[in-house]
């Protein structure tokens, strides 16, 4: 936890409220993202019990699996919520942009916009990404057929808990992180991933303070928990007879509908209030105005989308089980590089996270005190353009003489240190030689070097082009770390369901 995350949850118990640890929205929020808010059954590895689906909130539609044991009750269920997510999905599908590349000598096509998943908390992400693994390897056809759609839900379900763990993705999004991501309440980060306790810091309803609506919303009899695991005593004395019922008039229609009515509506209650957290949590993440590179990160997603869809549509294979060492160490080194990317980028868009740069020494802010914007270096083969400005600040200057500073108002510029020397009044004066994001010449456009008077903040973070490792292909891993992949075997048949393993397909 950060310094100024921990003063701002000391403020939040002070005055009652959550408060701002930043000052733009650091992710995207689509038009019409599709809400889900699923329920798994207790007890059973990751086996469906509901969910809420829909892309408005007067859109909720309620999907129930009324006997979770029941493999092929499972698979139905995962028929239908197919018959919401795919349709979803084509939406997005009609319209393409060209994108330029190769410094605009060609261009490249992708879809104008993405869809966006959004769920209460982490636990709905691997809900999905466990519900994607043991759905995207089934087939239509075979001794135990599913619904053709069943594994291409799979597959875009894998796809976006993939995307789920790069940071700065918005495909799919927990509610939970992306609040906390703004907000900071007067309660742990564990009490943060309960939905209703959360809100209640963040919008306290009149009269009450966020720890008391907080602890309000904790009563499951007021506010059931957000999923997708249930509370124990709903389970044991409602859930339990009601799905009993509906199993022991199996041979009895009339009866069957009424247990399967009763079940509905107990399932709806529970997940109805979550759904209306959802949209009221929307709606506080959309009064933000959105970060300036979060467009760029969204196309990002744009990207990854529209080539996931073109691999389906090409007949590619649903994604593996495990990857290999090399498609493995690949993955990581594109993680590893999208979160230094990612905390640069909030920085650069929001001086509230610089700030906690500026506490650790990565960063100050001064004043221009003197400019010399026509100054020209000519002690090389050709003169080029280094203009200096000194600036004075009175924060520390950790930074050593020599280090490239860069400046979130003028990303494309570097600012290398020639001085640091001690002033009066414990101020620092700062002198600095630029390059680059001034053009060719040996003039200097107005307005690309600082003027005198003006505030800057310098930083050794940097938002420049981050090139990528090598690694060897797939069939040249070295043999200390497995060698070459053994060629994939095909997808098995589903198991009798008497003979099925669980653990195997659902976790």
């Amino acid at each position: 936890m950060s310094t100024l995350r921990a003063l701002a949850q000391a403020q939040a118990v002070a005055a009652g409220v959550a408060q701002p640890v930043a000052t733009v929205r650091h992710l995207h929020l689509a038009d019409r993202p599709l809400v889900l808010v699923p329920l798994a059954l207790a007890g059973e590895a990751n086996a469906p019990l509901a969910a809420l689906v829909g892309a408005a909130p007067d859109e909720a539609r309620l999907l129930v699996v009324p006997q979770p044991r029941n493999r092929d009750q499972r698979f139905a269920f995962a028929a239908e919520l197919a018959g919401i997510v795919l349709p979803y999905l084509d939406e997005f599908r009609g319209v393409s942009e060209a994108v330029p590349v190769d410094r605009g000598k060609d261009v490249r096509y992708r879809y104008a916009d993405a869809p966006q998943l959004l769920v209460p908390n982490p636990a709905g992400i691997t809900f999905l990404r466990l519900f994607g693994r043991s759905t995207r390897f089934r087939r239509p056809d075979g001794e135990h057929p599913v619904h053709p759609s069943v594994p291409l839900l799979g597959r875009w379900l894998t796809f976006f808990a993939e995307r789920a763990e790069h940071p700065g993705s918005a495909a799919l999004v927990a509610l939970t992180e992306a609040l906390t991501l703004h907000w900071a309440t007067g309660q742990s980060a564990v009490e943060d991933l309960h939905l209703p306790a959360l809100l209640g810091w963040l919008d306290p309803p009149p009269g009450r303070t966020g720890a008391e609506a907080a602890a309000h919303a904790e009563d499951p009899a007021r506010c059931p928990p957000a999923g997708p695991a249930t509370d124990p005593d709903f389970d044991n004395h409602r859930l339990a007879p009601a799905i009993e019922a509906y199993t022991r008039a199996e041979d009895d229609p009339v009866a069957r509908a009424a247990a399967y009515a009763e079940l509905e509506r107990l399932l709806r209650d529970q997940l109805a209030p979550t759904w209306e957290l959802m949209w009221r949590g929307v709606g506080l993440l959309r009064a933000l105005p959105p970060g300036a590179r979060v467009a760029g990160r969204w196309d990002g997603d744009k990207d990854a989308f529209t080539a996931h869809a073109e691999h389906v549509d090409a007949g590619g294979g649903p994604q593996p089980r495990r990857d290999g060492a090399v498609a493995a160490a690949v993955r990581l080194h594109r993680l590893e590089r999208a979160l230094t990317s990612y905390a640069v980028q909030r920085a650069y868009d929001d001086p509230l996270v610089m700030a906690e740069h500026r506490l650790t020494g990565e960063a100050f802010v001064g004043d221009v005190t003197l400019a010399d914007p026509k100054r020209v270096d000519d002690t090389g083969k050709r003169p080029v353009l280094r203009p200096r400005i000194q600036v004075v600040t009175t924060e520390p200057v950790l930074v050593p003489v020599g280090a490239t500073l860069y400046s979130p108002a003028r990303p494309g510029q570097k600012a290398k240190v020639v001085f640091v020397t001690p002033a009066a009044d414990g101020k620092t004066e700062v002198v600095l030689e630029l390059s680059g994001g001034m053009g060719r010449g040996l003039s200097a456009p107005p307005g690309t070097v600082p003027e005198v008077g003006e505030r800057l903040c310098l930083t050794t973070l940097s938002d420049g082009f981050l090139p990528a490792g090598n690694f060897p292909a797939p069939e040249e891993t070295p043999w200390t770390h497995g060698g070459p992949p053994a060629a994939a075997p095909a997808p098995a048949a589903p198991l009798p369901v008497a003979d099925a393993d669980p653990a195997e397909d659902w976790s």
